[in-house]
């Protein structure tokens, strides 16, 4: 019986919480394991809510990790709410005893943040978000989303999210759709309902979706800025001054102005701009021919205009070509890197990816293990 325990427990411990994605155990959400001896398996694990939307996961999870050991006969799992103690607990587990801050404005965070930026709205700049973190994460990278799009929020149905954000008392768990922590002010509204906020509010919500969300250990997010160069974008810089900027813009000539005003903002912030990606750059003809139907060269245009006035180099990371698919795959919640990875534009998109994932983390707050010598 002591071999058999050691082993469930030792499964059990392989089972990560779908909104967390730790270990169940090391959450404390095992309450209870006994085993008969003719190797049946009766064990509790908590519920971070009574309502949690994950309870389905979690019960086909454990059932079947206990049910793979050998000389485990069958299986009665209970899930059972955690009392306010023990939520209280795993809250203060997970921020480590600390109070609320944003993680990735510590001078040790080791998460990139990439602000996706456009100068204005239709060239796709939450379309890129979305296969960018989708690729990232198919890498094996863990990878949040951040719609600071408030006015326009569109990430939830382009990543297929439905379910709502858990609440552990005042920390909110990310609902996490193809591997990406997700978090949206369009979940937590009703239907479709405009949000009508000014300025200060705008700012407050985003500090609230740094601070109060618990993000766990992310090698990269990604906040989908709305277009322009308002109040959001300016909060950003103040919130997290580390955050880098990706400039989206079409080849249109008219949309590159636009977009350069985008990326200059980094001047005014101390921002560096990471570089700029074409989106809708060319429509593939049945005979094998591109038409330029908005045009050619808008984004290696802002990519030499923000190379000037920044002062560094501001390159031109990728060009995606114009696909029907690209937006049929947004509107069924499932981005076209994963639903048809081979098509034009989502090998596009994935050799950007590649690019940013290739990039070192920032070495500020870093330790290098050196210790002064003592003199003799």
């Amino acid at each position: 019986m002591s071999a058999l325990r050691e082993a469930v427990m030792s499964v059990l411990a392989t089972v990560k919480d779908p909104e967390i994605r730790r270990p169940i155990t090391d959450l404390g959400m095992v309450d209870r394991v006994e085993i008969s001896s003719t190797g049946h398996v009766d064990l509790t694990v908590l519920l971070t809510i009574a309502g949690c939307p994950m309870k389905d996961t979690i019960t086909r999870d454990v059932t079947a990790a206990v049910e793979s050991v050998p000389g485990v006969s069958g299986v009665t799992l209970s899930l059972v709410p955690m009392t306010d103690d023990q939520r209280t607990a795993l809250r203060d587990g997970l921020r480590g005893g600390a109070t609320k801050e944003i993680p990735f404005a510590r001078p040790d965070s080791q998460t990139r943040v990439y602000a996706i930026a456009s100068g204005k709205g239709g060239v796709g700049k939450s379309t890129v978000t979305v296969n960018l973190a989708a690729a990232l994460a198919a890498k094996g990278l863990n990878v949040g989303i951040l719609d600071a799009d408030v006015y326009g929020f569109s990430i939830p149905r382009m990543m297929g999210v439905t379910a709502r954000p858990t609440r552990i008392n005042d920390m909110i768990l990310p609902p996490v759709s193809h591997g990406v922590k997700i978090i949206s002010v369009g979940m937590f509204v009703e239907g479709n309902a405009a949000v009508v906020w000014r300025g200060p509010m705008l700012h407050r919500a985003l500090q609230q979706f740094l601070a109060d969300v618990f993000w766990g250990d992310l090698d990269i997010l990604l906040l989908d800025l709305p277009p322009g160069t308002g109040d959001v974008a300016i909060s950003t810089a103040q919130l997290i001054p580390s955050t880098e900027i990706l400039v989206v813009t079409t080849p249109q000539t008219a949309a590159a102005e636009v977009a350069e005003r985008a990326g200059a903002i980094a001047l005014q912030t101390r921002q560096k701009v990471v570089g700029v990606l074409e989106n809708m750059s060319g429509l593939t003809l049945p005979d094998g021919s591109t038409l330029d139907l908005f045009g050619s060269g808008g984004g290696q245009m802002v990519a030499d205009s923000l190379t000037r006035s920044t002062g560094g180099p501001v390159p031109l990371l990728g060009k995606i070509p114009l696909e029907i698919d690209l937006r049929t795959a947004g509107d069924a919640g499932v981005p076209l890197v994963l639903s048809d990875p081979a098509s034009a534009s989502a090998t596009a998109i994935l050799e950007v990816a590649s690019r940013l994932a290739a990039r070192s983390r920032p070495l500020a707050g870093v330790s290098l293990g050196i210790s002064p010598a003592a003199r003799r």
